[in-house]
């Protein structure tokens, strides 16, 4: 599973890399967008499906966003062994069908049970980030794998950003909170069709396809080697400091400044900071790991997250809040794609799909769990002590790839 890297000469690298590269960026921000319009939405919406208290109505809108990412978990390891018997590039088709078919369906929904079982199904067949890295990983040339994963990173923080702001209007425009649901699934389907049409993957199935382990087998496996160990570590701490941090954006400003008429337009300021900082970076961060090598612009990234991270805890100015969240986004962008590099480095092509199957369940549980957890420190011990555990949760992830990751062979 982790073994010697693969040579420049792989069979599978099309000399069309680049078209695919570029194509795979705009599918990524088009799903990105899509995922994104529904940020706003989602709590506005329960309402018309009969949330009616505001204790059932944050319960629902914690549980919908994380119950996604938890059973993606555990669906991830299946899809990438798939990827690896028949091709990445139709698991990417099979995973923004699938959201665009289930998001139009949320937008039908009559009751939040309805969400709930959708947003299941969801989890087990989505699984779009793990596909579109495995794909892009499989299709560039070793030496390109840091640049190319952060241009994809870029495609995903830029969809992330008009995302919210679209969903917004759509809703203040047309009147409806289902409206953004049907726009958001066929921006979904589009996605299938950029992919279907533009996306070129040169994929040569294996002779003998591998028997691999279960999920819980490959994992214990996979940890084994200290390097890999170390890289699932940050995949899963670093999300889940960054998802906990989430929940309790808005309450935190809103402790600082007070119920201001445009709060909400403040908080969205302060969230759409870091994702415009990670727009400008990342891919100048992609850039130099191909020269200087991803270890070591992946440890300046955990750095610069957890001291622009640590000090908001201690903030009481609006727009200092905002420098800093602007200046966690120059680092905290560039974490997953140059930790997704050094697996890819770490592993042979044609197990990359099972192996990122494995590794993005790390990731997706700590997309699941960082929220919940956010809320519950908030609560149980005062709103700045989440920033404080957000620090040391990526300080430990650092030190982890300092003691365990070598420095991959040169290219």
């Amino acid at each position: 599973m982790a073994s010697a890297p693969a040579p420049d000469d792989d069979p599978d690298i099309s000399p069309r890399w680049r078209i695919t590269l570029v194509a795979m960026v705009s599918v990524q921000l088009i799903m990105s967008l899509s995922f994104t319009i529904l940020s706003p939405i989602m709590p506005l919406f329960l309402p018309q499906v009969g949330v009616t208290t505001i204790v059932e109505l944050d319960l629902w809108s914690g549980g919908l966003a994380a119950i996604t990412s938890f059973i993606a978990a555990f669906a991830a390891p299946i899809w990438g062994r798939m990827s690896d018997k028949y091709g990445r590039k139709p698991m990417v088709l099979r995973a923004s069908a699938a959201i665009g078919i289930l998001t139009i369906l949320m937008g039908l929904a009559q009751s939040p049970w309805h969400l709930l079982a959708l947003r299941v199904v969801m989890g087990a067949l989505a699984g779009f980030s793990t596909a579109a890295v495995v794909l892009v990983t499989t299709q560039v040339p070793r030496g390109k794998l840091g640049s190319s994963l952060g241009w994809l990173s870029t495609g995903q923080l830029t969809g992330s950003l008009i995302g919210p702001v679209i969903g917004g209007l759509l809703a203040d425009l047309t009147g409806s909170y289902r409206q953004p649901f049907y726009v958001a699934g066929s921006v979904s389907l589009l996605a299938f069709v950029v992919c279907l049409f533009l996306v070129p993957e040169r994929f040569t199935p294996p002779k003998e396809p591998k028997e691999r382990p279960s999920m819980i087998a490959g994992l214990r496996i996979l940890t084994r080697v200290p390097a890999m160990a170390a890289l699932v570590g940050v995949l899963l701490l670093s999300q889940f400091g960054v998802q906990a941090i989430f929940p309790i954006i808005t309450l935190f400003i809103q402790e600082m400044i007070g119920n201001r008429p445009e709060l909400a337009t403040l908080s969205g300021f302060a969230f759409s900071a870091s994702g415009l900082a990670g727009v400008i970076a990342v891919p100048l961060l992609g850039r130099l790991s191909d020269r200087i090598g991803q270890r070591r612009v992946l440890l300046f990234a955990i750095a610069g997250a957890a001291l622009m991270t640590a000090p908001q805890a201690f903030t009481s100015n609006y727009w200092v809040l905002v420098a800093e969240r602007f200046g966690v986004g120059l680092f905290v962008g560039a974490i997953v794609p140059m930790t997704n590099t050094l697996v890819a480095k770490m592993t042979e092509p044609d197990a990359r799909g099972y192996t990122f199957g494995l590794t993005q369940s790390a990731y997706f549980l700590g997309n699941s769990l960082g929220p919940l957890t956010g809320g519950a420190v908030g609560a149980a011990f005062g709103l700045h002590w989440v920033f404080l555990v957000t620090a040391l949760l990526l300080a430990a992830s650092g030190i982890a790839v300092y003691t365990s990751v070598p420095n991959p062979p040169p290219d």
